[in-house]
């Protein structure tokens, strides 16, 4: 086996490691608020969830290619760049789980590929008009737009019904169950994608693809598997702080959040928008909030939105870092997955101690960034 053909085997290998990591991180997208209001149990939800995934990230390819020929120069990126900046978006990744933050994988898959190529192809190797158009610009407005559709949502749900009956009560747990399996399928189209762009942008890198060209289907398909697994280890430690830690959530409210999250992202897959769904379903839950007037937990909030702001420039930081040595010898490649290795170990061992489960993962409202309450009580994912 050449040289060339390892370093793309191990980056396809570190890729999907990256996209099992993006499934358990965010689960909660989908199903934090359905499981909150007791629509479906927790190990149902994340069951419907995998599935989901799976059939969403292979209806589609426009994010796909919006990350393998959008953002990067494919010309000038090698397969070491693409390896170091995944092991930036899965380090992000896990430091974020491990404390129950539900920041984006997206963002960090970006941050940590635009450092890496940064640090070695300056300026040309990315695009930074499509970074602004396709990644930041829809960051910004996303949310908001998520939020505001939910706000709506709740608030003529709360005003046309009377929710507190058996019969409409009944309505909305049925409703939050159709809701959330959506919210999964049209996860799959946004994130399941994402993968797929990196292991088309390292083929293509390698001469072992046409530039401009989408992703094969076994690219497809193992994505497609690859997030799926990691939907269906849970993610429970975010699982907890969406579904309890922002505001206290009825089913009328997840109705209407997970509603307006599937629009948001189905709308953003379509036209190629490299989205954050964390950022989508975070909005529309502290939406939903507001709609009904119910407390909402602004410090936490406000934590994860500062999370949301740090997400891209740290993972690029680590791409950075891990993008030079990689191309220092050629060792750097080894040690790269060294210190991937001992910083993963180091961090599930942590989470070991302070496990979150499907038993335990609607125990407590005040959960999410705190000191102590993100990581109280039972699972590592």
């Amino acid at each position: 086996m050449s040289s060339t053909l390892l370093i793309v085997v191990i980056v396809v290998v570190t890729a999907l490691a990256f996209d099992f990591t993006n499934g358990f991180h965010d689960s909660a997208n989908a199903m934090a608020t359905s499981v909150a209001t007791g629509a479906l149990k927790p190990k149902v939800a994340v069951i419907i969830a995998a599935v989901l995934n799976v059939i969403g990230a292979c209806l589609s390819t426009e994010v796909a290619k919006t990350i393998s020929g959008g953002i990067v120069n494919d010309q000038l990126v090698t397969a070491p760049m693409v390896f170091a900046g995944l092991i930036g978006a899965i380090i992000w990744n896990l430091a974020t789980w491990l404390f129950g933050l539900p920041s984006s994988s997206s963002h960090a898959l970006f941050g940590g590929l635009i450092g890496a190529v940064l640090v070695e192809a300056g300026m040309s190797g990315i695009h930074a008009g499509k970074i602004m158009s396709k990644i930041i610009l829809p960051a910004l407005v996303a949310p908001f737009v998520a939020g505001i559709a939910a706000l709506l949502a709740t608030w003529l749900a709360y005003r046309i019904t009377d929710h507190t009956a058996h019969h409409s009560s009944r309505m909305f747990l049925n409703g939050q169950r159709v809701s959330a399996s959506m919210v999964a399928l049209a996860h799959g189209t946004s994130d399941g994608q994402k993968t797929m762009g990196v292991i088309t942008l390292v083929l293509i890198a390698a001469g072992y693809q046409a530039s401009g060209t989408g992703p094969a289907w076994w690219v497809i398909l193992a994505a497609g598997c690859a997030i799926g697994l990691g939907t269906y280890s849970g993610g429970w430690r975010i699982m907890r702080t969406m579904g309890k830690g922002l505001c206290d959530i009825e089913s009328p409210q997840g109705f209407a959040a997970e509603t307006a999250s599937t629009a948001a992202i189905l709308a953003s897959s379509h036209l190629g928008f490299a989205l954050s769904t964390t950022h989508v379903c975070s909005g529309s839950i502290l939406g939903s909030g507001i709609g009904r007037r119910t407390e909402v937990r602004w410090a936490t909030a406000g934590k994860m939105v500062i999370a949301w702001l740090v997400t891209l420039p740290a993972a690029a930081l680590v791409g950075a870092i891990t993008s030079a040595i990689a191309d220092a010898s050629a060792w750097g490649v080894v040690i790269d997955l060294v210190l991937l290795a001992v910083m993963a170990a180091v961090i599930v061992r942590q989470a070991n101690h302070h496990k979150v489960d499907h038993n335990n993962v609607n125990d407590s409202t005040q959960v999410g960034v705190r000191k102590g309450s993100a990581i109280a009580g039972g699972t590592a994912a």
